[in-house]
């Protein structure tokens, strides 16, 4: 993968600095070729608009810094929300007024100032053995801490984007100090040190490591269909936590329009696309995401796992308690 992404920058280098062309438009993604390729193909088929894309795995932001107004991208396409929080706050990105866009995309999903959009909603699930009594429809995030799972709950890094999102909701709701001492009782109920990623804790929970992790929903859908981690994702049931209360915390991935696109009518056209039904609907069998366009459903794979009850908290009020749920980890050495 590094390879490959090192190879796109260096074709990017032969990119004129600023390139106005009326049939291109041009990509920095962090989603990955086999979700966007089809999409931008269906786009191009569409509209006639050539689609160039740049894929990497991090340092998009740095590199739009670095490239200033000759910066040949008109798009960014983020896998997680906390990634296009980024370029908006260096100021890299700008608004996108089209009416469409505020139509399509519910509001608790989309900037207040139009700078980012979301496209794809993902929700940040338990994952709890099959082979242990525990209680599924009552489960909560809250609960990870409790001293009924005391040495049974594995987790990847806490400061990874995706629990830093959850934590900063956990801050909103519950307040600094309270959601201090859910860290810290959480730490406690730890099996083994934070680490891996979301599959790895599924892995962990098959090999009799811990009997709950958190992870996100899609990845679900990914081990059911992969003939090596099948047996993980059978191992497990799939829980959506605090449906008694709040509801699923829900990440999205997203994109914005670059502060200095050249191609900026182009850009424009292929957000609207991206945001349609036909691009929705590729969105949700390909990634097995939730749409973020409300007319579109789910694929059939999502829809068997049953309707749940989402976290209505706007993400706008969730970025707000980012920085300091980076603050409570470092205070109670979590990962550590």
């Amino acid at each position: 993968m590094k390879r490959t992404v090192l190879a796109f920058l260096a074709l990017l280098t032969l990119i004129p600095a600023v390139s106005a062309d009326t049939s291109e438009v041009n990509i920095y993604s962090y989603r990955q070729p086999f979700l966007i390729e089809p999409i931008t193909t269906a786009f191009t088929e569409k509209t006639g608009i050539k689609v160039n894309v740049l894929y990497a795995e991090k340092g998009i932001a740095e590199k739009l810094v670095r490239e200033g107004k000759y910066s040949p991208a008109d798009i960014v396409l983020t896998s997680d929300f906390n990634r296009l929080l980024e370029i908006t706050e260096k100021g890299l990105t700008q608004a996108n007024l089209d009416v469409q866009l505020t139509q399509t995309i519910p509001e608790q999903y989309r900037d207040t100032e139009h700078h980012w959009f979301a496209l794809t909603t993902r929700a940040r699930v338990l994952y709890v053995a099959k082979h242990r009594s525990i209680e599924l429809a009552s489960l909560s995030y809250e609960d990870l801490a409790s001293e009924n799972f005391k040495g049974r709950v594995c987790l990847r890094s806490g400061k990874h984007p995706y629990n830093i999102s959850l934590i900063a909701s956990m801050i909103a709701y519950h307040g600094e100090q309270q959601t201090k001492t859910w860290l810290i009782r959480l730490k406690d109920k730890l099996a083994r040190k934070p680490q891996g990623n979301d599959r790895g804790q599924v892995k962990a929970i098959k090999e009799g490591m811990c009997d709950i992790s958190l992870g996100n929903s899609y990845y679900y859908g990914k081990m059911l269909n992969n003939e090596a981690q099948k047996p993980w994702a059978d191992a497990v049931s799939i829980v959506f936590p605090n449906q008694q209360d709040r509801g699923t915390h829900i990440n999205i991935s997203g994109m914005a329009m670059v502060k200095y696109a050249p191609n900026p009518d182009n850009a424009k056209k292929l957000m609207v696309y991206l945001s349609s039904d036909e691009a929705q609907s590729l969105y949700a069998t390909l990634n097995m995401e939730y749409p973020v366009n409300p007319s579109v459903a789910p694929s059939e794979l999502v829809q068997s796992w049953g309707d749940f009850k989402a976290d209505m908290l706007p993400l706008s009020e969730t970025v707000k308690h980012r920085q300091t749920a980076y603050k409570l980890l470092d205070e109670v050495k979590f990962d550590l």
